[in-house]
This record gives structure tokens, C-alpha cells and sequence, in this order.
């Protein structure tokens, strides 16, 4: 009797397949049952081939070699993860084995990852798909239970490998002809270019906006207050004199209410979290950055199976999820959330109206709590805020609607028009449970006219003036990027139809930016360095483009639903990749390196730059021949004995010193005396130590990233002989 080999993406995934399907038997790499043979991947195990393998032309960074375009691209094994490729292969190719079950995430990526080792591997035995959207035991069952052939999944593999070549055939070509062209290490990309490209747009506006100085005239009545406006509804005057004239008319005069306006309202609650709404909520509430958000729900959704596939960017379920709400309510009925839950059990009717739309479902649904009873002790604090936001909102969109009494009074001060505005709650819904922290007074639409408690009060009735004043503002240029209005700006950069990157990817691209030194934070605002203002500059103008960039993904929304076919897209990439590379080399900009110390390099002598990486300051060598590079100051999660706030690490060895904003400082070895003291052993020193440099070189990433910074490191090392 044949067995089933069961491919999963990581390991942790495929012991929880094992578990269910009773494979208790663990092998070298595997874990074997009667009849499934659980495997896994490491992330990606295979990838595309490196330049050189097609040529020892392109072994050496020139311009001569450029463009660069395999007519088949090739696939490779990763060199870091190839012995459990081997192990894959081996068991792929076992003669019991008679069927291939790919488990890898379902998704665009995790298709690429299975189908690309089972190319490589050059399996043809039969496939199917094991598609679910939570990592539950009954999940597993009922996924297994209804597995698809895995022919439904070819064209969304055909999309994810179209964007992989797009990606290498733009990436490596713009990349190498920038760093060739300007004898520095530039990157550029598909999407983290145009990302870039609104970054640096937003800086300029901010650069180049001149404020204005504006006058509004309010008046304070008995228990309210009221703004004049004009006959064109406006509340801002930009003539200072104007002004001034309209609070004299104003002044010492009688209030009287000429118009009384109430309506009734009700705001439905928002729809169900996709992982951009989620990452976008906590990083206005937590700080978190988009990348941080999605290792935290991906590891609720892997680990502690209590959220269900976070990489979705559906904010609504289907009516076959629909009847399971009921069993995923009783499973969070628990702590703070018992008694909304049990509320909303107790209703005569479940209300999915804001959350039920098959219409609005691509291949996952919406982000929301699984079956899996809820424990909070194996959580850390971060992964506890993260199931916060997804229960509050799974509550939400789930409760009734907001309900008010808003009241609009239209008074004449003398002559002059004035507005006022109030609200009484009728039925706060889902606002109580959602609470204000992230919806804010949105209701409010008129940012000068305030929602406030009216008091009782008629047409026709005379309020007395208590004051009435002229107070002065200035108009405020664009804010800057945060990660939250950034991802926003990524979901709909101002272009009809047009998206950067997908929910998946936009962390990734986001996090590249800031290691390629091309952005930095200043608090949680993003600002563009020197050196990615002057990238924008120097780079084709097409790339930049938000618009053609929203094209190229509809284009593979439409290979992976086999509407498009995806040798024409790969046609189209390489026939850019050349423009690409052209408008490069005959391009008349100029790059300079404007960050350059007085520190020499210790292996080649040349000026070090200085730098802002993510977690300090560093400084690194110019030459892309060189590489070195070298921590300066470093943030810690250690705290100020005085001021408790983050402590900044200076320095190199045992002259590290420990300093803090306000100005206090102590060194590495009283810092490691005063841990031993408070009980913490020289071990846990070095240890946490070791934790804050392992965090600042970003250790410890998948198999792609490795392989993608190796793509990076090359271009770093160039070639001598140009």
C-alpha cells in the first residue's frame, strides 16, 4: 500500500499535521506514520539561480554584461538549507511513495515554495492541496478530509513565479547598473522602488510648503460653544483685518437660534481585520512595524492556533465559515471578553450582516479567532496585544450598530452666522467594546465644530454670549509616513485600481528599505535619507511609478486566476529590465556621498560612511568591494536607573557605555556589577548582550531573505577587475 508524503513550509507546522494524522515515528527530517510521511521545508529550500550560472560574464559587476537575460530561468538549491532539500528529494522520490499532498501556507508564496522543490526534484507523481485557514486540529481533519487536486493551484504557482522572475529580472539588473553606474551599493526594486518614491515625494512637499497664518472667531454661550462661518461654509479667514471685523459686528451682541437640525444616525461597525488593517492598528496603538505585527499573528495563527491564516487580505468570511461563530464566540468567552461574547451568544439572531460576503472572499477570509478554546498564559505580552485588537473587532463587527442623536444649531450673533454641533448616544454597539483608541471621534466631520453635550434648548430661544474671541492658527503641511499611513498609501497610492506589493509582501519591502539605509525613523514618522533622496533622483523614471507597478500585480491577479498568461508577463519584464538598464547607463545624474567621517576603513583605507540603521547608528565602508562595517551606538532595551527610558549602548568592547537622553551614563562593567547584584548572573549578561546584537544584525531569517541578501552581498563585493 502506497503512502502519502506531506509536504509543510516549517517544521512547527508539520509536527502539528503529524500530530493529527497520527505520524508518530520521527525520521532525518521527517516524521512517519502508516499512511503519511510528513516532511517540510525551511521557508524556501529552492530559489532562482544566481547570475553567474548563466555565464562567467556576469561573475564580474559591469556595465558590459548588462542586461542580464536567461532565456529559461533556472532554479537552484539554496546552499544554507540543502541538506533537508536532500532529505525532501529522497523522500520524494521513495518508490511507497505514491502521492504528493502539498501543506505548505496557503497562499500565492506558499505555493512557489512547494511547487518550486517539487520542480527541482522533478516529481511528477499525482498532488493534491491542502488548503485551510487555521492551524486547529479540526481544521487539519477537515482539511484533509476534503483535500483538492492540486491542478486548482497551478495558475496562482504560474503568478508567484512570474513576480519571483519579475523580481530578479528588474531587481538585479537596475541594482547592478546602479552600483556600477555610481560606484556605490544602490538597490532598486519592482515595488520598494515606487515605495521610496512616495516617501521621498511626501519629504519635498513637507520641505516646500510655506504655512499660512489663519483666524477663526469663536463664541462661548451657556454650556456650548459655536464657530462663525461663512455663506461658503467656511470657518477659516486668512485676512487678519476681515477677521477682526467680523468679532467686532460679534462683540457685546445677543445670541439668538434660528435653526435647529437633529438626525438620527447609526455607524455600522468596521469590517473584520485583513492583515494591512491589522498591521496598520498596531502600529498606531503599539509602535509595532508591519513586519513585527505579521511574525506576532503568525505565530497565533502556527503556534498557538488561536487566530486563523493572518497573510489575507479579505476583511470578510464566507457562509460556510459563518456557522462556525457560534463554536468560535464560546471559545473567547473567557476574561474581559466573557461578557460581550456571552451577549452576543445570547442574541436572538446572529448578526453577520458587516462580516458574511462570499463576493468580497479571494483566497482567505478575513482574520478571526479559531475554534481553538483561547489561553493567554503561553502568550507574550505582544502577541497578547495582537489577539486583543483581532477579538475586539471580531466582537465588533459582530455587535449592533452605533447609535446617536446628533443636533446641528445654526445661531446669529448680531449679523453674524455661527454653527454649533452636539450628540446624544443612543446605543453605543459596538463602540464599547471596541472602545475609542483607534476609531477616535471620526463622526465628528467638521474638524471646527466639535461634538459636545447640547443642552436643552429651542429655536428661537436667546442664549446669552458669555465671550467671543479670535483665535489664530497656521496651516500644517503633509504629515509624515508612519508604517500604519504608509501601508495605507501601499493598499491605494492615488492611482484607479492600483496596489504596491500584497499584504504579504509590504513588510518585507518596507523593512528592506530601512537596510538598505535608503529610510530611517525619527520616533514612529518615516523620513528618507540623503542617500534614498538621491536614489529617487537617479533612478529611470518609469520605476518609480506607482501606476505601472499597480499594473504589474494586476497582471499576476490575473495569471493566478488564468485570465493572463504568464510567459507574456515574464516578455514584458525582460523587455523593461533592458529600458531599464539603458536609461542607467546613459543617465547624466550625479551621486555623492555626503555622509562621509574622518574614520578610515581599517581594510582598505577609504572614509567610512556613517549611517542610521534600525536599532543604532553604523558606520560602513563606501567600497562595495570592502563590506566592512561596524556598530557605533546601539538601542537597548535596558532602562535608565534615573528616567527609566531606553538606554543607547556606545563603543566597542569592554569600552561599551551605557547613555541615556537624559544624560546619564554608567559603564558596561558597572552595568554587568549592578545585573549581578539585582540578581541576574554574569551569563545572563552576556546573554542579553548577545540578544541586543543579534537583533541589530537581523539574525536569524528565513532561507529567502538569506538568499535574497546574498543576491545583495554580491553587489557589495562587485567585481575588481572593473
Amino acid at each position: 500500500m502506497g503512502k502519502s508524503l506531506v509536504l509543510a513550509e516549517k517544521p512547527s507546522v508539520a509536527k502539528e499535521l503529524a500530530k493529527v494524522l497520527g505520524c508518530r515515528q520521527k525520521g532525518n527530517g521527517c516524521i512517519s506514520g502508516e499512511k503519511y510521511i510528513v516532511t517540510w521545508a525551511l521557508g524556501h529550500l529552492v530559489t532562482l539561480a544566481d547570475p553567474e550560472t548563466y555565464g562567467k560574464q556576469y561573475k564580474s559587476w559591469s556595465l558590459e554584461s548588462l542586461p542580464m537575460l536567461p532565456k529559461k530561468m533556472q532554479l537552484t538549491v539554496i546552499r544554507e538549507t540543502s541538506k533537508q532539500y536532500n532529505t525532501v528529494q529522497g523522500l520524494l522520490r521513495r518508490a511507497d511513495v505514491t502521492e504528493i499532498i502539498i501543506a505548505t501556507d496557503s497562499g500565492r508564496e506558499g505555493e512557489l515554495v512547494a511547487r518550486w522543490i517539487l520542480l527541482k526534484a522533478g516529481c511528477d507523481k499525482p498532488m493534491k492541496r491542502l488548503w485551510i485557514s487555521s492551524q486547529t486540529d479540526k481544521a487539519i481533519k477537515d482539511g484533509f478530509a476534503k483535500l483538492r487536486p492540486a491542478a486548482e493551484y497551478y495558475n496562482l504557482f504560474l503568478s508567484a513565479a512570474a513576480r519571483a522572475e519579475a523580481d530578479w529580472l528588474i531587481g538585479l539588473n537596475v541594482t547592478r547598473a546602479l552600483t556600477c553606474k555610481y560606484n556605490a551599493s544602490l538597490s532598486a526594486g519592482r515595488v520598494q522602488t515606487p515605495t521610496l518614491a512616495m516617501i521621498v515625494k511626501r519629504e519635498q512637499e513637507i520641505k516646500n510648503f510655506i504655512p499660512k497664518e489663519y483666524y477663526t472667531i469663536k463664541a462661548k454661550l451657556n454650556g456650548f460653544s459655536a464657530t462663525w462661518k461663512d455663506n461658503k461654509n467656511q470657518s477659516r479667514l486668512f485676512d487678519k483685518a476681515e477677521a477682526e471685523a467680523v468679532l467686532q459686528r460679534a462683540a457685546g451682541k445677543q445670541g439668538m437660534v434660528v435653526e435647529i437640525n437633529k438626525q438620527y444616525k447609526r455607524k455600522p461597525p468596521p469590517a473584520a481585520y485583513d492583515l494591512t488593517e491589522l498591521q496598520r492598528d498596531a502600529n498606531r496603538k503599539y509602535a509595532y512595524s508591519a513586519k513585527q505585527t505579521l511574525s506576532l499573528a503568525q505565530s497565533l495563527y502556527e503556534r498557538h492556533k488561536l487566530l486563523t491564516y493572518p497573510r489575507t487580505d479579505s476583511r470578510y468570511i464566507t457562509d460556510d465559515v459563518a456557522s462556525t461563530l457560534p463554536e468560535r464566540l464560546k471559545s473567547i468567552a473567557v476574561g474581559s471578553y466573557k461578557e460581550a461574547a456571552m451577549s452576543i451568544i445570547r442574541g436572538r439572531s446572529l448578526s453577520v450582516q458587516y462580516l458574511v460576503n462570499n463576493n468580497k472572499v479571494s483566497d482567505h477570509h478575513a482574520i478571526i479567532p479559531t475554534e481553538e478554546p483561547a489561553s493567554f498564559s503561553g502568550l507574550t505580552p505582544e502577541e497578547r496585544n495582537i489577539y486583543d485588537l483581532v477579538i475586539r473587532r471580531f466582537l465588533s463587527v459582530l455587535s449592533p450598530a452605533f447609535e446617536y442623536e446628533e443636533t446641528r444649531l445654526t445661531l446669529m450673533i448680531g449679523k453674524e452666522r455661527f454653527y454649533a454641533k452636539g450628540k446624544i448616544i443612543k446605543t453605543p454597539g459596538w463602540k464599547q467594546i471596541h472602545g475609542q483608541a483607534l476609531t477616535g471621534d471620526e463622526d465628528d466631520d467638521e474638524p471646527d465644530v466639535k461634538g459636545q453635550t447640547l443642552p436643552q434648548i429651542r429655536q428661537g430661544d436667546k442664549p446669552d454670549v458669555i465671550s467671543c474671541a479670535l483665535e489664530t492658527g497656521k496651516t500644517k503641511p503633509p504629515a509624515r509616513y508612519n508604517e500604519a499611513t504608509l501601508l495605507t498609501a501601499m493598499e491605494n497610492p492615488g492611482v484607479a485600481n492600483c496596489v504596491l506589493g500584497t499584504p504579504a509582501t509590504r513588510a518585507d519591502i518596507i523593512e528592506k528599505l530601512f537596510d538598505s539605509f535608503y529610510i530611517e525613523r525619527h520616533g514612529k514618522e518615516i523620513i528618507p535619507t540623503s542617500k534614498g533622496v538621491q536614489l529617487i533622483g537617479i533612478a529611470p523614471g518609469d520605476l518609480k511609478s506607482a501606476e505601472l507597478t499597480g499594473k504589474w500585480e494586476q497582471q499576476l491577479t490575473l495569471i493566478s486566476k488564468g485570465q493572463a498568461k504568464s510567459a507574456d508577463f515574464t516578455a514584458q519584464m525582460r523587455d523593461y529590465a533592458s529600458a531599464l538598464v539603458s536609461a542607467v547607463i546613459i543617465s547624466d545624474a550625479k551621486y555623492v556621498h555626503d555622509n562621509k567621517t574622518r574614520e578610515k576603513c581599517p581594510d582598505c583605507e577609504k572614509f567610512l560612511l556613517e549611517v542610521k540603521g534600525r536599532k543604532g547608528i553604523m558606520r560602513i565602508c563606501p567600497d562595495r568591494e570592502c563590506g566592512y562595517r561596524k556598530s557605533m551606538s546601539m538601542q537597548t532595551n535596558a532602562r535608565c536607573s534615573n528616567c527609566h527610558k531606553k538606554l543607547e549602548m556606545r563603543g566597542e568592547g569592554e569600552k561599551r557605555i551605557f547613555v541615556c537622553v537624559c544624560g546619564f551614563r554608567e559603564r558596561l562593567s558597572d552595568f554587568e556589577k549592578r545585573r549581578e547584584t539585582a540578581g541576574a548572573s554574569k551569563h545572563d549578561v552576556k546573554k542579553y548582550l548577545a540578544s541586543q546584537n543579534e537583533k541589530s544584525e537581523n539574525i536569524g531569517q528565513s532561507a529567502l531573505a538569506i538568499q535574497l541578501a546574498k543576491w545583495q552581498e554580491s553587489g557589495n563585493r562587485g567585481s575588481k577587475s572593473k
